[in-house]
């Protein structure tokens, strides 16, 4: 990062009400496998405990309440493999450093899944190709020598109902790959594109998903989902769960881990009460998800977000989401995308918003920089007519969040 950008930075952090420098600068690694970690692993397993597991889709795989993802350390990824944890997102990253030795070597025990991107672009603007995204398992399963895949995803998913009906490149990429044993089951993110400008007559997630059940095509889907009210996701979950379609939310912790660097925030929580534990505690237990994805970097993260997965939240617990909640709205875009159709300017709020996510609550400074300085249209553009703002359910400061992002990320 060069010293221009880090003094901006800083004063990002400076104007941000929840966030402070530690929490972008602290550890977010996780550790080697060595005799100090093998300690940490039976530390954090005993006090995590085997996850539950539930039925992902209509086939009944037995599959953990918390699934884990290709891009977890060694260490963090040994220890959930001893938490239980069974199913793999992202598998397909192990391209790159190879295969766990802790998930290889009892390969049948894991779901592995294949995550697989749009091409010729990103998933805005890239296309779906039946040969391109064949050829791109084919080698996937061959570099990390899985043998095969048991999930296939199209990452980000569909743009609007009639691109799921109408191109079925990603379909037929699937059934040819499952003739020849190389996949087995076929799932997807799917992310909103309610209102984007970058994508021509873009609709909800849920609105999609809807129709992909309908469909009869995908087992299972990832989406964004937290702790605040969304009544059109609810009732597609309601939906998924009454027609056997297999759900996991992603993106759960919207503004956690800002708010658990702002010690004034904390102190008012109840004792004891960690934020990221009990709303693991309410996802998996008060909702009709099959599972959830919670990103943690570390063994303390693990220990302290999955110990509460499967145990029903106490009054203390629910008074933290409470306070968690009012804190979010204050400040933590839940990126519906109302608010994109209204930009005369035509601004990529959502995705905007998405990156301070990156910056602020996952403290990762280079993807979320690196991931803006992409854009087509920055922030800086805006004229301040808050129209966006009139379209926000939160009423949030969109035209001074806007600039405050812009100041640190470019």
């Amino acid at each position: 990062m060069t010293k221009s950008k880090s003094f901006k930075r800083r004063q990002f952090l400076q104007l941000s009400s929840t966030a402070v420098l530690a929490g972008l600068s602290g550890k977010i690694t996780g550790n080697q496998l060595s005799p100090g970690n093998v300690s940490l692993i039976e530390a954090a397993t005993s006090k995590v405990g085997i996850l539950p597991r539930r039925k992902l889709g209509y086939s009944g795989r037995e599959v953990s309440i918390i699934i884990g993802a290709g891009d977890m350390s060694p260490a963090v990824t040994e220890a959930a493999v001893k938490c239980g944890i069974n199913y793999w997102h992202k598998a397909s990253s192990w391209m790159r450093e190879g295969v766990p030795d802790i998930i290889m070597k009892n390969r049948e025990e894991h779901y592995c899944q294949v995550t697989v991107d749009r091409v010729d672009g990103n998933h805005y603007d890239g296309r779906l190709d039946e040969d391109e995204h064949y050829n791109y398992v084919k080698t996937a399963v061959k570099e990390t020598g899985l043998g095969y895949f048991d999930d296939m995803q199209l990452h980000y998913g569909y743009h609007n109902v009639e691109e799921l009906k109408n191109d079925r490149s990603f379909i037929r990429a699937f059934e040819r790959l499952k003739k020849e044993g190389l996949v087995k089951h076929l799932c997807l993110s799917q992310h909103s594109y309610a209102g984007s400008p970058r994508v021509e007559n873009g609709e909800s997630a849920a609105k999609i998903l809807t129709e992909i059940i309908k469909d009869g095509h995908y087992e299972h889907a990832q989406f964004m989902y937290s702790y605040d009210d969304d009544p059109e996701m609810d009732e597609f979950i309601k939906y998924a769960s009454e027609n056997n379609f297999g759900t996991t939310a992603m993106k759960t912790a919207r503004g956690l881990g800002r708010m658990k660097q702002d010690s004034a925030f904390m102190s008012r929580l109840p004792d004891n009460i960690s934020p990221h534990n009990a709303l693991v505690r309410w996802l998996t237990t008060e909702t009709l998800l099959d599972n959830i994805v919670l990103r943690v970097k570390n063994m303390s993260e693990l220990e302290d977000s999955y110990s509460g997965a499967g145990k029903k939240p106490g009054q203390e617990d629910m008074q933290a989401l409470n306070l968690v909640k009012a804190e979010a709205n204050k400040n933590a875009c839940r990126l519906c995308g109302k608010c994109q159709s209204a930009c005369p300017q035509h601004i990529p709020i959502t995705d905007i918003f998405r990156f301070e996510r990156y910056a602020m609550d996952d403290h990762d400074w280079e993807k979320a920089a690196a991931l803006y300085e992409g854009l087509p249209v920055k922030g800086n553009i805006c004229t301040n007519c808050n129209t966006c703002t009139k379209s926000c359910p939160l009423n949030l400061d969109i035209p001074g969040k806007l600039e405050k992002i812009h100041t640190y990320m470019s």
